[in-house]
């Protein structure tokens, strides 16, 4: 598992315990979604439709620089864990609009799950494919809730409000990298 912006956002949610729960059932849900339509086949219209991929990845870099700014703007403001969470707080709406904005425009979701898990899931025939699918939606659930509960005895930590500082830029750091990530080939 790699630290992408809807980690990030999940773990973040989780540290100020707001919507937390909402938020890892959504993640975990459009990975469900994601990682059947890969092992029913739904790789393949991807890879064949590179327009798709293009128009995921500047939509995607998009939001990912604005979302990593608004992160970077947050980390000169030092907060302790309850003014983040007053401070920082989101409607449970705008936080499911969020986790939708970083999940459905992230153009890794559909190459990790889609066409990834989908081609890994070719090796297997029968009822070993649909254990394979269901393995993955499993593990996926339990990964996004372990991180978002997880991140609740993070809390000592982000009692320093230094912590907050760093996390936010560790924030702004990855949307940016992932950004670029999802621009680079089209600057060539």
């Amino acid at each position: 598992m790699a630290v992408g912006a809807q980690n990030a956002f999940v773990l973040k949610q989780g540290l100020k315990q707001q919507h937390s729960m909402p938020i890892a059932a959504l993640c975990s849900f459009i990975d469900a979604v994601m990682i059947l339509a890969g092992v029913a086949g739904f790789g393949h219209l991807i890879q064949a439709f590179p327009l798709l991929k293009d128009i995921a990845s500047i939509g995607g870099a998009v939001f990912l620089f604005a979302y990593g700014t608004a992160a970077l703007k947050s980390s000169f403001v030092e907060h302790t864990m309850e003014q983040a969470s007053q401070l920082q707080g989101q409607t449970l709406k705008a936080a499911i609009l969020t986790t939708l904005g970083i999940s459905l425009l992230n153009p890794h979701l559909y190459l990790d799950t889609v066409v990834l898990l989908g081609s890994i899931s070719t090796q297997f025939v029968g009822s070993d494919r649909s254990m394979f699918g269901a393995g993955a939606v499993l593990a996926s659930f339990l990964w996004f809730f372990s991180l978002s509960f997880g991140a609740r005895f993070l809390s000592p930590l982000f009692q320093n409000p230094k912590a907050w500082c760093y996390l936010d830029r560790f924030i702004w750091l990855t949307m940016w990298a992932i950004g670029l990530g999802l621009i680079y080939p089209y600057m060539s």
